[in-house]
């Protein structure tokens, strides 16, 4: 009955190991045990991948099954869920008006288009809050309550794992505490997503960043909004720089990359095309030149980071939806790159 933890990995490299018991005299007992860590959460992810929102509701966007999320995607959120009465509990169902403008798509088919999206090697999780949330997690009481919602959730439709994106403020010590008690509850598997907007995380004090932090041990990847921005400082700290530009994505994510944060835990959240934000839409072509310029150096703005980060994650788009509005170009165009990243 010997078991041992093995933690303190800095890398998302697969390691084995062996591990002797002996007695108290020093002898080897015989029962040797091994195993294998897997690195980095979320496993069977890849190395660089792409993550998009889906609609759970109606707006100018195109409306979609989610069977039809195109296979570029890695990585689905669903939004959102939303908040109960109970302070920190959340809930989720499919939105009736989505269900009607679908021409009827049921509860039961969407749990099998989750099950088909795994079919297909993706993974499928829960954001919680955007705009319009009001989940609070703020007490000891109210991050259980949101670890066992959360966790039914999962267990009920088979998602993955969890994305926050609480734009209406957030508790590093209490979600910090839900988000640990729900990896228990799931294991390694989970997968943590956050999608802070450019404000909370410009410096080590604010909430969010203290949360990524906190929970650097279990964090898949924070992906920030890079949009609905206006200037924002660098890492440099030197200048402000513009949403919109390849200059304001390299030097905002180089304020996580320098702060603690791992390169395969950061990546690049853009808006998928015009009607997706207010401001802060690129020409999906920026993003690729972005992640070359972290990754390596190359197809920089006047900006060039003083290191290049080439396990720097990803991108996430707002949202599958709008993509789909716009011939998919921004999924088109990204996902390829990823995949030729080394």
């Amino acid at each position: 009955g010997t078991s041992a933890t093995i933690s303190g990995l800095g890398t998302c490299e697969s390691h084995t190991y062996t591990i002797k018991a002996y007695n108290s005299v020093g002898e080897s007992t015989g029962r040797d045990a091994s195993g294998t860590t897997t690195g980095c959460p979320g496993g069977q992810l890849p190395k660089h991948f792409l993550t998009g929102y889906w609609h759970n509701f109606v707006n100018p966007a195109t409306e979609l099954r989610l069977s039809a999320v195109p296979n570029e995607y890695d990585v689905v959120a669903i939004a959102f869920a939303e908040a109960t009465t109970t302070p920190g509990q959340v809930t989720f169902n499919l939105d009736p008006a989505l269900a009607s403008a679908l021409g009827g798509y049921t509860d039961a088919q969407f749990r099998a288009d989750v099950q088909a999206l795994h079919a297909r090697g993706k993974k499928v999780i829960l954001s919680v809050g955007g705009e319009a949330g009001r989940v609070q997690v703020a007490s000891s009481s109210a991050a259980t309550a949101f670890a066992n919602s959360v966790h039914s959730i999962m267990q009920s439709y088979g998602f993955d794992g969890v994305d926050i994106d609480l734009e209406n403020g957030l508790n590093a010590t209490y979600m910090g505490q839900a988000l640990r008690e729900l990896r228990a509850k799931v294991g390694s598997s989970l997968i943590i997503m956050m999608a802070p907007q450019t404000i909370d995380m410009q410096s080590t004090g604010m909430e969010y960043f203290k949360l990524a932090l906190n929970i650097k041990d279990i964090l898949t990847v924070v992906n920030m909004q890079y949009y609905n921005s206006g200037s924002m400082l660098g890492c440099d700290q030197s200048a402000a720089y513009s949403q919109g530009t390849v200059n304001f994505m390299v030097a905002l994510a180089c304020i996580q990359l320098q702060n603690g944060l791992r390169a395969d835990q950061v990546a690049l959240g853009l808006p998928a095309g015009p009607g997706a934000a207010g401001g802060g839409v690129v020409n999906p072509t920026m993003v690729n030149q972005a992640l070359d310029c972290l990754s390596k150096r190359t197809n920089c703005g006047s900006f060039v980071p003083p290191q290049a980060w080439p396990d720097i994650r990803g991108a996430m788009t707002w949202s599958i939806n709008w993509d789909a509005s716009h011939n998919w170009n921004f999924s088109k165009t990204v996902k390829p790159h990823l995949q030729g990243m080394p």
